[in-house]
């Protein structure tokens, strides 16, 4: 069976995920790299493992969190959906069956605010996974004067986490805000779409979503 392991040793996907972030670099975005890509495989990996499915769904959910952005190498425009056309790729080079490989598929073109949906449990795990990743560490631009607000919503997110209680069938974000470099109004102006796609996936999961901002329960 194709692991993580194998995806993240692979020479053709390290190259996109460097040359992709390289090209958002270019255009003023926060990093997708490394990092962002990491986290997004492991939480997604945690949220199936906290609810109990099965391991190689685990395994898939890490796969998917780790490679749902290597479509920024092509564009960012509809990034899911060119990821989604790699992956399909790169894993039946490496020998992984289709069936799996629909499953990542369908998860990484789906990860999207504008279009996606949760259409299986890789997928909702991998919505939850990447919009709660939300971190100063992602902002490149350095100068505060000139922040736009993405700039300043991010950058003044000092943590973020994704907590699942599992016998309350409960997924919960949280966020811990600097609110004299943004405000909660800010982040929502920005993010409502990513947190409604987020109580959906939660919903697919069975599960109730919660965001926490500063120890303030907001939904």
């Amino acid at each position: 069976m194709v692991t993580l392991m194998d995806v993240k040793a692979d020479p053709e996907v390290d190259t996109y995920i460097r040359r992709g972030n390289e090209y958002l670099g270019a255009m003023g975005f926060t990093e997708h790299s490394y990092r962002h890509l990491n986290v997004v495989s492991e939480v997604a990996g945690g949220i199936l493992k906290a609810l109990d499915y099965p391991q190689r769904l685990v395994e898939l959910a890490g796969i998917a969190g780790y490679l749902h952005d290597m479509g920024n190498v092509v564009s960012r425009h509809n990034h899911g959906q060119s990821a989604a056309v790699l992956a399909h790729s790169i894993l039946t080079r490496l020998g992984m069956h289709p069936d799996e490989v629909a499953t990542v598929m369908a998860a990484i073109g789906n990860h999207e605010e504008e279009y996606g949906v949760a259409v299986n449990p890789v997928a909702a795990a991998l919505i939850l996974a990447d919009k709660s990743d939300v971190h100063r560490s992602r902002v490149r631009n350095q100068d505060l004067a000139t922040f736009d607000i993405h700039d300043r919503v991010n950058y003044a997110a000092e943590q973020s986490s994704v907590t699942v209680y599992a016998e309350a069938r409960t997924i919960t974000m949280e966020l811990s805000i600097d609110l004299e470099i943004s405000t909660v109004m800010e982040y929502f102006e920005i993010f409502l779409t990513r947190m409604v796609m987020c109580r959906r996936a939660a919903q697919f999961l069975g599960c109730h979503f919660s965001l926490v901002i500063n120890g303030s329960k907001l939904l």
